[in-house]
């Protein structure tokens, strides 16, 4: 018997004596899930720190022409006609904390940090953020409702954030007081997706584990659904030969930096891609629709030696604009971050919609974005916002130039593109009087 009408998955499970484990496999298939409600829409929000060197980031105002991106932007020029992004929208959040506190804290949330006793720059305490962040808002929208609600709701990845935590390391809050630390370590979130107790030195393959109940489930579903089965089983199974060749350079140890300082990153690079599979495997497998990715932290110092850049990155943050070695280097920092993002898009747009049209890419928005507009001056003004991707509905191939809003108006717009048309403010209501941006589709 083939079923072609949604039947809940535990009903099947147990019909069939199926494991438990074979369930994270089960989640996207049209046929097992609650009623659909039109295209899936997705949302992946990429941190990196420090600001960017402004003359060699934003595009001029108008369509883009990949041809003509600036330096910083040029990884991204396969994704142009995708691309979108906006210029003047500012962090206007005012009160304690210095701004690398208040740009990451605020960022998601738009709204103060509370008072505390963690000191910052210029005699400025502060604690966490006094509301929850968009991400989580929207999370919460979604898991309220059958047809889109998903096994976590949101998923938060990390690359090389410090164990420490405190207001310069946390940008996702589930409510006031609550922050979200990320999990840095693909191994930890391989074994949060899919279950299993790996070991880096003897690491198990899930898939042999539910290979027998996975046949039993296959043999009663459509074509189509097998189709979307063995294409998720692919994934996990390109991800598991990946951690076996890297368990030994990859699991790297946490390191014991100076405060706001990570200087054992050689693995960086192989951890980003690792994590951007784990996010592509994730959203494919409808285990969130929404997935945050912050690379290190607010003051980050990471060490790019393989760009052959030895200073510390918020080091040459510091440096003056008329530093032009500083700002050479700056700039290649930031086009990695930029390459990371292609990378990502490409992965998505490879991965075909499961139980639709068209690829991940399409149905999914990718957000970068940043604590702080520029490094030297600490400016909240002018944060950097790339948006790559359909997910959202928006219209791309632009450079959009906003004459200095509050970035509390573009996390309005996110949650009505991803559904949540009802939020008419938030994080600090003062900002949010004209409501959700406008102009982006």
């Amino acid at each position: 018997m083939t079923w072609s009408v949604n039947v809940p998955r535990r009903d099947l499970l147990r019909r069939l004596g199926v494991g438990a484990a074979a369930l994270p496999f089960l989640g996207n298939l049209p046929s097992l899930a609650a009623a659909p409600s039109g295209p899936k829409r997705r949302l992946v929000i990429v941190f990196s720190p420090d600001g960017v060197v402004r003359k060699n980031f934003w595009p001029a105002p108008g369509p883009l022409d990949a041809a003509a991106l600036p330096a910083i932007l040029q990884p991204l020029a396969p994704w142009s006609d995708r691309m979108l992004t906006l210029q003047g929208v500012n962090d206007k959040v005012k009160g304690d904390g210095d701004r690398h506190m208040r740009g990451i804290g605020c960022l998601l949330t738009g709204i103060e940090l509370f008072p505390g006793n963690i000191q910052g720059g210029g005699n400025t305490p502060a604690g966490w953020a006094s509301g929850l962040s968009i991400d989580q808002e929207i999370k919460n929208h979604l898991q309220k409702r059958p047809e889109t609600a998903t096994r976590f709701g949101a998923l938060e990845f990390g690359v090389l954030v410090p164990n420490r935590a405190d207001p310069w390391t946390r940008m996702v809050y589930a409510g006031p007081n609550k922050p979200v630390t990320p999990i840095d370590d693909p191994y930890q979130m391989f074994r949060k997706l899919y279950g299993q107790a790996l070991d880096r030195g003897h690491l198990g393959s899930v898939l042999d584990e539910v290979r027998d109940d996975l046949a039993k489930v296959a043999a009663e579903l459509s074509a189509a659904d097998r189709r979307i089965l063995e294409e998720h089983a692919s994934l996990v199974r390109s991800f598991e030969n990946e951690l076996a060749a890297h368990r030994e350079t990859v699991g790297h140890a946490v390191p014991v930096p100076e405060p706001g300082v990570v200087e054992q990153n050689d693995q960086m690079p192989k951890i980003s891609r690792m994590q951007i599979e784990l996010v592509v495997s994730a959203l494919a497998a409808d285990f969130a629709r929404v997935v945050t990715l912050q690379y290190t932290n607010s003051v980050g110092q990471a060490h790019m030696k393989w760009l052959g850049i030895d200073e510390g990155q918020h080091t040459l943050s510091h440096e003056p604009n008329s530093n032009e070695a500083a700002q050479e280097k700056l700039t290649k920092i930031n086009a990695w971050y930029a390459g990371e993002i292609a990378q990502l898009a490409q992965r998505l747009a490879e991965t075909p919609e499961p139980g639709g049209s068209g690829s991940l890419l399409d149905h999914t928005t990718i957000l970068w974005t940043n604590e702080l507009g520029e490094g030297k001056s600490h400016s909240l003004d002018d944060i950097p916002w790339v948006l790559v991707g359909g997910g959202l509905g928006f219209t791309t191939g632009r450079a959009l130039q906003f004459p200095g809003v509050p970035h509390n108006r573009l996390l309005l717009a996110l949650a009505h593109a991803m559904g949540h048309e009802g939020l008419v403010r938030f994080g600090n209501p003062d900002y949010c009087d004209a409501g959700p941006l406008t102009g982006l589709a």
